[in-house]
């Protein structure tokens, strides 16, 4: 049986056929590479605990920090155009083994981007158990998108640790990397692979990716650091917040010999409510649009402060489910797109500075064009003073001018008059 998959067109995800005999043979075939997941995170994921003290932060660009997936099959020839009202030059185009027939629309669509103002694209080729299983047509067919779709940053594979993408073990997705890295060093060396690509806390399948005998390289770790399931992103996990997670998977990648020290967050969003079937899970994990906005920035300024996070692309621009934009009827920006628009318009250009965080309340502080700029929530309601020597403004761009200014789950930016 070498294509379980069909496509699932309200969550933009493949799902595996209910073939109970072929899952049940697969996994104990995959059996040695599950107890290898096991006995290599039982040693790797405490060291890279006790290393995390020494984990090096570095430069990040914030121009290219605020990225967005974007599906080619939704509204191609408005996107751009979407884009460029945002403001975001770093997207994260899907290119799908099965469809191969697609890279000339997809050639056509980046071209499109790039001349409206996108500078970078991160294009993830998604795998079917086709590929997976046959490694030479896989090889084939990442010859022709190579040297066919015109980028520099290739993320390769998706979802490793769901047996309804593909892989049923580690070691799969070792040996499909590895193609793409042969080929690299033989033909393509111009290009980045950046890969791994676990889902959720799920961090002992990275250490697996990360930690092998295989002779391969990543130019970066690609990691799909969902947080939805949790609430807010400031909750925690097993005792890791937002932060201490991606902090885990920086020492984990610093500890490596395979990767790079770039990390690039290349999927997370929340699912939000009453948009069933679109949504990808349960109602009770799906959040108002109000929420979703705010939790949105919150993520997006807790990866900045981090100095770790190289890019995260959100999930995506146009969705139902869980998109900035539903287009379920005509479509219709959610406030998450002026949300969004307002965050890269304070921070796109800045320089970060430092995060202060007392009691659930945080004042993130970056530089841009030579002011100082506060962006200022809390995880319980409270107030301060509107000052004269900073101008405020809310989540979605729109100036604060009451006395008293309400700091609570959705951010306010502060803008501080005077030149430093």
């Amino acid at each position: 049986m070498k294509q379980p998959f069909i496509w699932d067109n309200y969550s933009d995800q493949p799902y595996q056929l209910k073939d109970r005999k072929f899952k049940k043979m697969m996994r104990r075939r995959e059996l040695i590479s599950s107890i290898k997941t096991f006995l290599i995170a039982l040693f790797v994921l405490p060291v890279s605990l006790i290393l995390i003290p020494f984990s090096r932060r570095k430069f990040i660009n914030s121009d290219t920090f605020f990225g967005m997936s974007v599906n080619i099959d939704k509204e191609p020839s408005l996107t751009p155009e979407l884009l460029a009202e945002l403001g975001v030059e770093h997207i994260l185009v899907r290119c799908k083994l099965w469809e191969m027939d697609k890279l000339d629309a997809i050639k056509d669509f980046m071209l499109t981007c790039k001349h409206s103002g996108i500078k970078e694209i991160t294009l993830n080729i998604l795998q079917d158990r086709e590929h997976i299983e046959d490694l030479e047509l896989l090889k084939n067919d990442l010859r022709l998108i190579f040297s066919s779709l015109h980028v520099s940053r290739f993320q390769i594979g998706s979802t490793i640790n769901r047996a309804k993408w593909g892989f049923f073990s580690v070691d799969e997705y070792n040996r499909f990397y590895q193609v793409a890295y042969d080929l690299k060093l033989r033909e393509f060396p111009h290009i980045e692979l950046i890969g791994s690509g676990v889902i959720d806390f799920e961090y002992h399948f990275t250490a697996h990716t990360l930690f092998n005998f295989k002779p391969y390289m990543y130019d970066g770790i690609a990691s799909l650091l969902y947080v939805d399931r949790r609430g807010a992103p400031e909750n925690t996990q097993m005792g890791f917040d937002l932060l201490g997670k991606i902090a885990l998977l920086g020492s984990m990648a610093q500890l490596s010999f395979k990767s790079s020290n770039a990390l690039y967050i290349t999927e997370t969003n929340w699912p939000i409510k009453n948009t069933a079937p679109y949504a990808p899970t349960s109602e009770y994990e799906c959040v108002d649009e109000e929420s979703y906005a705010n939790f949105m920035v919150r993520y997006y300024l807790l990866c900045f402060a981090s100095q770790r996070v190289d890019a995260v692309l959100w999930h995506q621009l146009i969705a139902a489910g869980y998109g900035l934009i539903d287009n379920r009827e005509e479509l219709r920006k959610r406030a998450a797109f002026y949300a969004f628009k307002t965050l890269i318009s304070f921070l796109k250009g800045s320089q970060f500075l430092r995060l202060d965080i007392k009691r659930g309340y945080h004042i993130l502080q970056c530089l841009k064009d030579d002011k100082l700029i506060q962006i200022h929530w809390s995880q319980s309601k409270t107030s301060i003073k509107n000052e004269s020597y900073f101008t405020a403004y809310s989540r979605d761009g729109e100036s604060i001018f009451e006395d008293e200014l309400t700091v609570f789950e959705s951010p306010i930016y502060l803008q501080i008059n005077d030149e430093l």
